[in-house]
């Protein structure tokens, strides 16, 4: 694996972690409120969009990139 695909990747990897987490977090804060379960319904619900977002991170994320490459130039 080539040192740009492994950044890649890894900033995937990384960002999933930041958005599902933040995304999962006000969601569920706004819907639900705050409760003895919070932080176990937060975990699951991350877990579960981290889970969904990473395969679709790295499998849209260099199509539309290259699709976008072509339309701004």
């Amino acid at each position: 694996m080539g040192t740009q695909l492994k950044r890649k990747v890894a900033f995937a990897l990384v960002m999933g972690v930041v958005t599902t987490g933040i995304i999962s977090f006000v969601l569920l804060a706004l819907n639900l409120g705050f409760s003895d379960t919070f932080a176990l319904a937060w975990l699951r619900s991350w877990a579960i969009a981290y889970v969904i977002v990473i395969p679709a991170i790295l499998g849209i994320g260099p199509p539309l990139q290259a699709r976008l490459d072509r339309l701004i130039r």
